[in-house]
């Protein structure tokens, strides 16, 4: 009776506070993700995201992230806009990054959650995990039943999509588990046959070293000569194999007031883009994900799309 009160309340308390979906699976080791992480690293499709390969036990075992975790709260937030940017030839910023850094977003939110928690239930021992731990996200999302992950490997709901943050809570309170859903990509190869780079070398293998957000985004050096051409306009992140994905049809826009755009960045021009100065640049990604790059690594991106 109280697992059900308990999740009941959770559940209630994270609709709440905005989240979309919110789903329970039972904290314990990733059998099946194991030997497909390994064979990953050994490709060497992390590229340079070296932290990739960083504690690979707890990676695969959130018992070892929290004491005697019991349960993975898995939650969705939407993050579709209800408008693209305007200039057809200005370079494109993945979807994601148009308003404020969703760390932050989600941060606030998940601390909120978990407070209620302590004051409803009583204390219990946990962690809040917004991807930049070493959390399998959308595994866990998948274990509880918030979609199926696709050939794109990304998280796919059948009723909305695949444009969402993932985000964790890891308690050591047991609750009810939900059980996972059907993959229904079916026959269906739209994104592996979009990526112009070509990073899904198999159906749900995404090789990470040839993806344009890893060379937008991660890669600190000169991007590769051989992918010039190939980045469609993409200058942070990419949205490829999410826009041809049927699924994607389902998209509805996010009702998060700090996930709206930057003031001007939708309608900002080819030339805008191509003439930002530096006080731009800090105005218009103040809070933005595009921080990441800096002003250089934007440049840089922005550069590499010039014939």
């Amino acid at each position: 009776m109280q697992k059900s009160l308990y999740t009941t309340l959770i559940k209630a308390e994270a609709k709440r506070l905005g989240f979309d979906f919110c789903g329970i699976s039972k904290a314990g080791f990733l059998e099946e993700e194991a030997p497909r992480l390994e064979a990953w690293l050994n490709k060497g499709m992390q590229g340079q995201m070296h932290y990739m390969s960083n504690h690979f036990d707890k990676r695969l075992d959130p018992r070892l992230l929290v004491d005697g975790a019991k349960s993975v709260i898995s939650l969705l937030l939407n993050y579709y806009p209800a408008e693209k940017q305007e200039d057809p030839e200005a370079p494109k910023i993945s979807k994601y990054a148009y308003g404020m850094d969703y760390h932050f977003v989600i941060k606030e939110k998940l601390k909120a959650l978990y407070d209620y928690i302590g004051e409803e239930i009583g204390e219990v021992n946990g962690r809040v995990f917004v991807d930049s731990a070493p959390v399998m996200d959308k595994v866990w999302a998948k274990k509880s039943g918030l979609g199926w992950v696709g050939k794109n490997s990304n998280l796919i709901n059948p009723g909305n999509g695949s444009f969402y943050f993932i985000a964790e809570l890891i308690l050591d309170l047991e609750l009810e588990h939900d059980g996972p859903i059907k993959d229904y990509c079916g026959t269906c190869t739209r994104c592996i046959d979009a990526c112009p780079t070509e990073a899904i070398s198999e159906p749900y293998v995404v090789d990470g070293s040839k993806c344009i957000s890893y060379f937008t985004i991660e890669l600190k050096e000169n991007i590769p000569a051989e992918m010039k051409g190939k980045f469609d306009s993409w200058v942070f992140g990419c949205d490829i194999c999410q826009d041809v994905c049927p699924w994607n049809r389902f998209s509805k826009p996010h009702s998060e007031p700090l996930l709206n755009p930057a003031p001007g960045l939708l309608g900002m021009t080819k030339s805008n883009w191509e003439e930002m100065t530096a006080d731009v640049f800090r105005k218009t990604f103040r809070d933005s994900a595009v921080k990441r790059t800096g002003m250089k690594g934007l440049k840089r991106n922005i550069d590499f799309l010039k014939p």
